[in-house]
């Protein structure tokens, strides 16, 4: 999973625009080279409408390891809360069927130290809040509480203190700590093996890993959580140079992308040296929409209205992808709406384990959709975040911005992805309908929050 990469941030998603003759071209992101992922959307499986489960970050990471929407477990938004020992992760449901579980990347669902002052909260000042992969059901971490610059994501240049860009130091005599550490599954801080490009950086941990895992004939469970194109976006020179004629910022979004997407053709590549790649499965995916507003930032959210922190499709529809050699056939697209939450009732599905059944699971297994037997959701997918709600469903989308003042929003994704005409006074007994069922929905969370499922 990346980190606010946007919709329109990659090469294999497509959007209609007008060709300036009273037709309609396709267009995608013709600058931003992603030539491994392109390549995942030609042999598997690219979903049209995959969603995040929250327009930010630490509540979609934890809707992907639990199947439920962060709301019913507290962690409203990033930097807040943390993953509850009463909760069941993936991993730990996956340790109990001898799978060796392991986390790399941003973690941010609690903090990793209570010793030393670390990222956002960790250290003394965030000690309720200790909850690190390990006592998640993690083997293996190597895991930052929050986002790092994605090159030498342990320094920055003291004389820079941009939150948002800056060259690479040459000399550590030029730079200054950032703040924000790697710590192990034994609680220990990582230091080796910290320069350069953060995306090889944690691919050099997670690639040992699965070949360990293969070599001892074991399954194994995964997540890379890349730090890839969050603030501060840092490219190394190699990358600068392949957007050169761009304004620096650019150059380092758009190279940190490339940089990224050169470590996820470097795990497909290891996994078929491993012969195992066709009996793997590899989901790819966004935690929310691009940074910035349009126009001024460098991320795309293509023809989607709204970017990260936002419900409208641009904060939560991201770029979706999940290839498995053995049983999804090259090619496949789909437009079914499908979220993060999913995740978890998915892989449960597909290794024929019991689903969850004693608390409410919000996403649904797509093994069905990977066996082309799946026409539509059948369930609504619903969102909150900081007063902001919607319901989505197969085609038509529910939306409430928080304000007071402002009506419901009803739009028709089918036909209006871009939701640029509100058919909420056109269609009022179905606003009135998906309205009740998102009522409901909020109060289940809600309940789930008090403690209930517990």
């Amino acid at each position: 999973m990346c980190d606010d990469l946007g919709w329109g941030d990659v090469g294999f998603n497509e959007w209609p625009e007008p060709d300036g003759n009273g037709g309609i071209q396709m267009k995608s992101n013709k600058i931003i080279r992603t030539p491994n992922l392109n390549s995942m959307a030609k042999t598997g499986l690219k979903f049209n409408r995959f969603y995040a489960a929250a327009p930010v970050c630490s509540p979609t990471r934890a809707s992907c390891i639990t199947g439920r929407h962060p709301y019913r477990y507290g962690i409203l938004t990033a930097n807040s809360g943390h993953m509850k020992t009463e909760e069941f992760t993936l991993a730990e449901i996956l340790k109990k069927q001898g799978y060796i579980t392991g986390h790399f990347g941003k973690w941010h669902l609690g903090t990793l130290t209570k010793t030393v002052k670390d990222a956002n909260r960790g250290g003394p000042r965030g000690k309720k809040h200790y909850s690190p992969p390990q006592l998640n059901g993690f083997d293996v971490c190597f895991s930052t509480e929050s986002k790092v610059p994605t090159w030498d994501p342990l320094f920055r240049p003291k004389d820079n203190n941009s939150r948002i860009w800056w060259d690479p130091v040459k000399e550590l005599k030029n730079a200054k700590s950032y703040g924000t550490a790697y710590w192990n599954e034994k609680g220990e801080n990582i230091t080796k093996n910290t320069r350069g490009g953060n995306s090889r950086i944690i691919m050099d941990r997670a690639i040992p890993f699965m070949q360990n895992a293969t070599k001892q004939n074991k399954p194994f469970f995964s997540i890379i959580w890349f730090h890839t194109p969050h603030l501060p976006v840092v490219a190394g020179p190699k990358y600068m140079e392949m957007y050169k004629n761009y304004s620096k910022y650019e150059q380092h979004y758009f190279g940190c992308i490339t940089a990224m997407d050169e470590q996820i053709g470097r795990l497909r590549a290891m996994l078929k040296e491993l012969n195992a790649a066709e009996n793997t499965v590899i989901f790819f995916t966004s935690d929310n929409g691009p940074e910035g507003a349009s126009g001024k930032a460098p991320g795309s959210a293509g023809h989607l209205s709204g970017r990260k922190r936002s419900l409208l499709e641009g904060g939560i529809r991201v770029p979706g992808l999940v290839e498995w050699p053995a049983k999804i056939k090259p090619g496949s697209k789909t437009n079914i709406p499908c979220v993060t939450s999913d995740y978890l009732p998915t892989i449960l599905d597909l290794l024929n384990i019991k689903p969850v059944a004693d608390r409410p699971i919000d996403g649904i297994s797509l093994l069905p959709l990977f066996k082309n037997q799946m026409t539509k959701r059948g369930k609504s997918i619903g969102f909150e975040s900081k007063g902001q709600t919607a319901w989505i469903g197969d085609r038509y989308k529910l939306y409430f911005n928080g304000k007071s003042r402002d009506e419901i929003q009803l739009f028709d994704l089918v036909t209006d992805p871009s939701e640029k005409q509100n058919l909420a006074k056109i269609k009022p007994i179905l606003a009135k309908k998906l309205a009740k069922e998102l009522a409901t929905w909020r109060r289940s969370c809600q309940l789930s929050a008090t403690g209930k499922d517990y």
